[in-house]
């Protein structure tokens, strides 16, 4: 891969940028897709503006309890910050998180449209998280950490802001064979999900490197004939880190 960073940060920011302003708009073919990943009666308050950009539902699968913390890697227009808080309740948090501005300035109206008072929005970059350690008992990313150029650091950032115990559950694009260079260095495909994709195996592995458990694919759904698919992803923060298991107390 010959593209920085930055230039594919940039491509993604423009990209998801021009969508927020449809979504805001009502422009954008929204209802459908919500309709196609969610169960209707879930949504079926939302304003059109909370536009669904993902490739699955990892509310439906994490278990969230109330009273928890919820962190969404990439809430663009918060969709799944908005289904968790009806989970966590009154006495529950949900934190969305999230780079491009146009995104956050939909999100934060569509959460005041929804007169919701357990959801913030915070600007930052999942690979330094404005998060502090242990504070999160659930992770979800929605079609989103394929977008990252640096997704070890995405893992170890997760792992950092996750309580012991703490859940990791994330939709994303994964590949079925590695892509060519041409494919990896095209800007179009890295904001349309594909160029950033990681192999499922390669995926999973990096998870582990990260000091994550319990790690397994919870579905998988093709997209049409191309070299990537959407995989619904879990994993655990373990109750003790391999630097703490067996010391004792003070």
């Amino acid at each position: 891969m010959t593209r920085t960073a930055g230039e594919i940060k940039q491509a993604v920011q423009e990209h998801y940028g021009g969508r927020a302003k449809e979504a805001a708009s009502c422009c954008g073919d929204t209802a459908s897709q919500r309709e196609r990943l969610y169960v209707v009666d879930e949504v079926a308050d939302m304003p059109e503006t909370v536009a669904s950009y993902g490739c699955g539902n990892p509310t439906a699968l994490a278990g969230i309890a109330p009273g928890e913390v919820v962190l969404d890697l990439g809430s663009g227009a918060g969709l799944d910050c908005f289904l968790a808080a009806k989970q966590v309740g009154a006495e529950g948090r949900v934190i969305g998180l999230d780079m491009t501005q146009e995104m956050l300035d939909l999100a934060n109206s569509n959460r005041d449209k929804l007169a919701l008072t357990n959801v913030e929005f915070r600007k930052g970059e999942m690979e330094a998280m404005p998060v502090d350690d242990a504070t999160v008992n659930v992770i979800l990313s929605n079609c989103v950490i394929n977008l990252s150029p640096d997704k070890d650091a995405v893992f170890r950032e997760s792992f950092r802001v996750l309580a012991p115990g703490g859940r990791f559950h994330v939709s994303d694009v994964v590949l079925s064979r590695e892509l060519s260079d041409a494919e990896r260095d095209d800007l179009a495909l890295w904001a349309g999900c594909a160029s950033g994709a990681l192999v499922e195996s390669d995926y999973l592995g990096r998870l582990v490197q990260a000091g994550f458990d319990g790690i397994r694919v919870e579905s998988r759904s093709t997209i049409g004939k191309k070299p990537w698919y959407s995989a619904t992803i879990s994993a655990r923060k373990p109750l003790e880190s391999p630097a703490t298991a067996g010391k004792s107390c003070c």
